[in-house]
């Protein structure tokens, strides 16, 4: 029996036009509607990109905003029918919220509150056994830029001197207007699956400075391309391979009935395939907002530079050994935001694990009321500490560093490349399977190993210190 009775749904059922045409589609695909719908949205950004640099990039600021809007709204409705009332109520109540408040704590707070509540309510009422795509998926999405943009607002009326570059580039001059908030919240790009940016971004785009040839659209077509080719690709690999690989096996008798090898290989295979699901959607949205000339970042050694919108490093997710990388390669926007306006503007604790476990909390909470996520982000605090205090370990090792740089590296590589995708995939189980009950099923079917694993690396690692390190770095250390 679960942990969580499905509920029925307190808001009301989400109405949206039946179309034979895709039921078919879906069904030749072997996919649920929502998520065809979902990916064809993402596509069609490109045609609405195209309109936008053929059409409407010298036209004015309130044409481009209401493009945007009507855009966004119409992908809105395709995917979630009449509950795109729940995003025009909190982009409403946003912008009321920064008229009648101003440039005041009370109404970061404020903004705060009601976005998340609003949010986790959501959860609260549409919660079932599984991960369906619903309108909390972009809504998500949404209460970041929203929370964000009264975080920005504030910063605004400060002196220039108390922000830092970060702060000084997303500060908001003026309270913005009704529909440049809506053209920002719906901007096609962006809305329903990301990637996060700040509403002066987004300005700048409107105002045609987000191009490598000023007062003309941006040469971004093959970039923009790139990134579609290479989420497309993604998205091949995933649909090939995830119907071998659902989270679903994990409670069956048969996957029980495998070997403790078996089931470990298979757990590192699925995160694997599991994590494409997500890749190739940012991939294929940064390509769109490339395309817009949101994506556009300045030059940088002689190159015009195209990623500011990125949410995926590719090559490092695929060859990076360590947690900490793949955490750095992936949903990079929503990292960022959450360092911009949760962990540094926590610095008056004092104390950086402190911000660190805060904000790894709120991000908990974005992602859903299941224990399952918890769990998830707990594990990864915990793999993060142990890595970087290895990495220590083997930075001040003489004999150890050697061995790193010798020619045992690339089995040391491939060991440690092993050691990273089986318990990624250890950590991401209770994530994608959400109730206890059913992830502590998983948890003891492979006897706890990732928790053993690391509990133990962790106990033993002064012990490797004292007996590898020299002592003089030992108490230099102490001193620091």
């Amino acid at each position: 029996m679960s942990s969580v009775t499905p509920r029925v749904e307190t808001f009301p059922p989400t109405v949206k036009m039946a179309l034979p045409w895709l039921e078919n589609l879906s069904d030749s695909l072997g996919s649920s509607e929502p998520a065809v719908r979902l990916i064809l949205s993402i596509l069609v950004g490109y045609p609405f990109a195209l309109i936008y640099r053929s059409f409407l990039f010298h036209q004015s600021a309130t044409v481009i905003h209401l493009f945007h809007t009507f855009s966004g709204l119409a992908l809105a409705t395709f995917n979630f029918g009449s509950q795109i009332y729940h995003s025009a109520v909190c982009i409403l109540v946003q912008f009321l919220m920064l008229r009648l408040m101003g440039r005041t704590v009370t109404a970061i707070l404020s903004s705060f509150s009601f976005q998340m509540l609003y949010l986790l309510a959501g959860y609260y009422f549409t919660a079932t056994e599984e991960y369906d795509i619903k309108w909390t998926m972009p809504h998500c999405v949404l209460t970041l830029k929203l929370i964000g943009l009264a975080f920005d607002y504030y910063d605004g009326g400060k002196e220039p001197a108390e922000l830092s570059a970060q702060q000084k580039s997303a500060a908001l001059p003026r309270v913005p207007s009704l529909l440049e908030v809506l053209g920002f919240s719906y901007f096609y790009g962006g809305f329903l699956v990301g990637p996060q940016f700040t509403l002066r971004s987004y300005q700048k785009l409107v105002a045609g400075e987000l191009s490598d040839s000023p007062g003309k659209p941006p040469n971004s077509v093959v970039p923009a391309a790139k990134r579609f080719s290479l989420g497309f690709l993604c998205l091949v690999i995933f649909a090939i391979f995830s119907p071998h690989f659902q989270e679903s096996y994990y409670l069956t008798d048969e996957y029980d009935a495998h070997p403790f090898w078996f089931r470990c290989l298979f757990i590192m295979i699925w995160a694997k395939i599991i994590l494409y699901k997500y890749v190739c959607c940012w991939l294929i949205a940064e390509g769109v907002c490339i395309l817009a000339g949101l994506g556009y970042n300045g030059m940088r050694e002689g190159q015009h530079q195209w990623d500011a919108c990125a949410n995926v490093k590719v090559w490092l997710f695929e060859t990076t050994p360590l947690f900490g990388g793949t955490i750095a390669s992936f949903n990079i926007n929503t990292n960022a935001w959450a360092a911009r306006h949760v962990f540094k503007r926590l610095k008056f604790l004092g104390n950086k694990t402190l911000s660190h476990v805060s904000t790894l909390l709120f991000l908990t909470l974005w992602h859903g009321l299941h224990s399952g996520y918890l769990m998830c982000f707990s594990m990864e605090f915990f793999i993060i500490t142990v890595e970087r205090q290895y990495q220590a370990l083997v930075r001040d090792s003489p004999m150890l560093s050697r061995l790193s740089n010798g020619p045992l590296l690339p089995l040391i590589y491939i060991i440690q490349q092993i050691i990273h995708w089986l318990f990624m995939g250890y950590a991401l189980v209770p994530f994608c399977i959400f109730f206890y009950d059913k992830w502590l099923k998983v948890y003891f079917s492979v006897y706890f190993c990732g928790h053993v694993f690391f509990l133990v690396a962790y106990l033993i690692v002064p012990y490797l210190r004292k007996a590898l390190v020299p002592k003089k770095e030992r108490s230099s250390q102490k001193q620091d």
